[in-house]
């Protein structure tokens, strides 16, 4: 299990992340709330804005500070770490 910091030090398992996506779109933000309708929200922004939102294969949406890109870049980074160790 790869974790990956997703923001003031809460981690999440990159295998499970199906997507990263801006929280801007109305869309996005009507996930959101039938998500905290269902209890499926993680807010891991400890107050702060809300800048990327992860979704889970388990239909977990999380909440992240930090901006889409830099999610991703750190997803990529451990997948290339991880890589690195098996071969």
């Amino acid at each position: 299990m790869r974790l990956v910091n997703v923001g003031y030090g809460n981690m999440v398992s990159s295998s499970r992340v199906i997507a990263i996506v801006s929280p801007d779109a109305a869309p996005i933000r009507r996930m959101i709330q039938d998500a905290r309708d269902t209890g499926h929200v993680i807010d891991a922004t400890c107050g702060h804005k809300t800048r990327a939102v992860l979704v889970t294969d388990s239909d977990h949406v999380i909440l992240s500070p930090l901006q889409p890109e830099t999610v991703s870049a750190r997803i990529e980074e451990r997948k290339g770490l991880t890589e690195e160790s098996e071969a």
